[in-house]
């Protein structure tokens, strides 16, 4: 039992002490949990789009966009307007890293995991 508890504290040491992926890694962990980090290159508020995603574009602006940031819109409003506040800000988000037509993301249902680094 002991040692099972001593096991299950040293892996969730390492998930929390994980380094940060760069946005070009992303795409080599898709289906994983991990935090991804880059500057906000551009961003857009899809208010005529069918659930109203917000899109972050880090470290290139769309479509050579590396990776994507997507906050559905409803939860757009714990955010505030983020292709605006964010733009040019370097940021980590942490998650499930999916693909969307080939390009790694994230999407952000939290405050919590957006981390801005100054």
């Amino acid at each position: 039992m002991k040692r099972t508890l001593l096991i299950l504290a040293l892996l969730f040491g390492i998930a929390i002490f994980a380094a940060p992926f760069a946005t070009k890694e992303a795409s080599a962990h898709v289906g994983e949990r991990g935090v991804v980090c880059g500057k906000v290159a551009g961003g857009y508020y899809g208010r005529s789009i069918r659930g109203h995603p917000t899109f972050l574009n880090l470290d290139a602006p769309y479509p050579r966009q590396p990776f994507t940031v997507v906050i559905w819109g409803e939860h757009r409003h714990l955010f505030g307007q983020p292709e605006k506040r964010l733009l040019g800000e370097r940021i980590c988000v942490s998650g499930r890293i999916e693909a969307y037509r080939g390009v790694p993301q994230i999407v952000l249902r939290s405050p919590a995991q957006l981390k801005v680094e100054r």
